[in-house]
């Protein structure tokens, strides 16, 4: 929707990019309060920030007060660009960082939960890998959701990601990496726990309480879940194990997650020749991006662990 200022935005010191950064820190972390950690400032110095960047924009960008804080329409529109904004100043300093003959700038990489325990450990050798070449390089790893990361990479916070490789999309170049295995498991509370799988029916796991994933799962995932009664949900893996781990709920946990309680007799498969499934993980990288050493350097350092 068009809207008429007083005031044009006219030439962009320094001081906008601050007050753009520390205006992006404060959406992000909910609050002034919240940011103050994060920003290493005190509260009344954001608040003057704040107040600083709405005059120079002449926009009121958010409420904040006893009901909480919230973004303004002009204020989300403001956040939206600032995004792309802080997004075009860090291509801009990859790009100047490729004529370094020194390997030399930063990767940002999104990774979803739970694949740090994965025996393969492709991301932390090449992580290792890429330290070693460029030591100067700065590694910078955000933990989010699938769907986040994928954002993150489109809209360029993010230069690379690895997510399940389930809905795919057309503005992303997707590189697999591994496949990990997910089972069906029950705590030691649970009454399937001491039962053997030879005794456990269709109609007992059907008539189980059981957790349902909000997160994006392979199509032999989704039909595995639609057998079960779910009667909890749960948006990320780690929420899935506390869950099961009540003895309330049976539910699926990659092998390799579930392998801490299951040594230590907290968690079993439950037939799990029936009952498991494959999901398939890759790298994610924008199409057409333009050419960064780091995050090449890494990209083919995964490809050497192929």
């Amino acid at each position: 929707m068009a809207r008429s200022y007083k005031n044009q935005l006219s030439q962009v010191s320094d001081v906008d990019f601050n007050l753009v950064r520390v205006f992006k820190t404060v959406v992000e972390c909910g609050g002034f309060t919240a940011a103050v950690p994060v920003l290493g400032v005190s509260r009344s110095a954001i608040s003057t920030h704040m107040a600083n960047l709405e005059a120079r924009f002449d926009l009121k960008l958010c409420q904040r007060g006893r009901s909480g804080f919230a973004l303004t329409e002009e204020g989300q529109d403001v956040y939206e660009a600032s995004l792309r904004l802080l997004a075009s100043i860090d291509s801009f300093r990859a790009e100047v960082n490729n004529f370094h003959q020194e390997l030399h700038g930063y990767l940002n990489i999104g990774i979803t939960d739970t694949l740090v325990s994965l025996p393969h450990m492709h991301i932390t050798h090449a992580l290792t890998a890429l330290k070693r070449r460029g030591p100067k390089v700065d590694i910078n790893i955000y933990m989010q959701p699938p769907g986040e990361v994928e954002r993150g990479v489109v809209d360029g916070r993010l230069q690379v990601g690895v997510v399940p490789a389930v809905n795919k999309m057309s503005a992303l170049e997707y590189m697999s990496l591994y496949d990990e295995v997910a089972h069906l498991y029950c705590s030691a509370h649970h009454p399937l726990f001491k039962r053997s799988d030879s005794t456990i029916t269709d109609e007992e796991l059907r008539a189980c309480d059981a957790v349902r994933p909000t997160f994006a799962l392979p199509e032999s995932g989704r039909r595995l879940h639609k057998t079960l009664n779910e009667t909890a949900s749960a948006s990320d893996r780690e929420g899935v194990a506390f869950l099961i781990l009540t003895g309330l709920y049976i539910g699926y946990l990659p092998r390799h997650f579930a392998e801490r309680w299951t040594q230590q007799n907290d968690l079993r498969a439950i037939r799990p020749s029936d009952y498991s499934y494959r999901i398939q993980y890759a790298t994610i990288t924008r199409r057409g991006r333009l050419y960064q050493r780091v995050l090449e350097t890494f990209l083919a350092e995964l490809g050497e662990l192929d």
